[in-house]
């Protein structure tokens, strides 16, 4: 038994809520997409080290109107990447690291052993006296 069926309850609709239930391959794609734009990727960058208001946004991005500026934190919203709070006329976003996790898991983490194996492998071919042949890491074809 996986650790999602762990405290699984049924959701509305009768099915089984398991952890995997909540990153959808939406979800995924509306991750790369909004990181797959360099501004949007600033922007994120400028979240790391506190939240900003929409106006802060707006004047670090001078070459952009403050539409577009806007059109992208909408992106960065619906793909989870942002946190939205109000205070008064301002607007404050933050970033949410949950959906970069996410993607991180589900997507690099499938290949991140094969090729760390791989490059173990190459490390040790290019250490090695040139007489001597080391047994190959265990996920890696030689």
């Amino acid at each position: 038994m996986g650790l999602e069926l762990i405290f699984a309850p049924l959701d509305s609709r009768g099915k089984y809520v398991t952890i995997r239930s909540h990153v959808s391959e939406r979800g995924t794609d509306r991750v790369f997409r909004a990181l797959g734009d360099k501004t949007r990727r600033r922007m994120l960058d400028l979240l790391v080290s506190r939240p900003r208001t929409t106006g802060e946004l707006a004047a670090a991005f001078g070459g952009l109107s403050r539409f577009a500026v806007m059109k992208h934190l909408r992106v960065l919203e619906r793909a989870g990447l942002l946190v939205i709070s109000r205070e008064g006329r301002n607007r404050w976003n933050s970033l949410n690291p949950v959906p970069l996790r996410d993607v991180l898991r589900r997507w690099v983490g499938k290949h991140e052993e094969l090729w760390a194996d791989v490059m173990l492998n190459i490390r040790d071919a290019a250490e090695a006296s040139p007489g001597k042949i080391r047994k190959p890491h265990k996920g890696a074809k030689s």
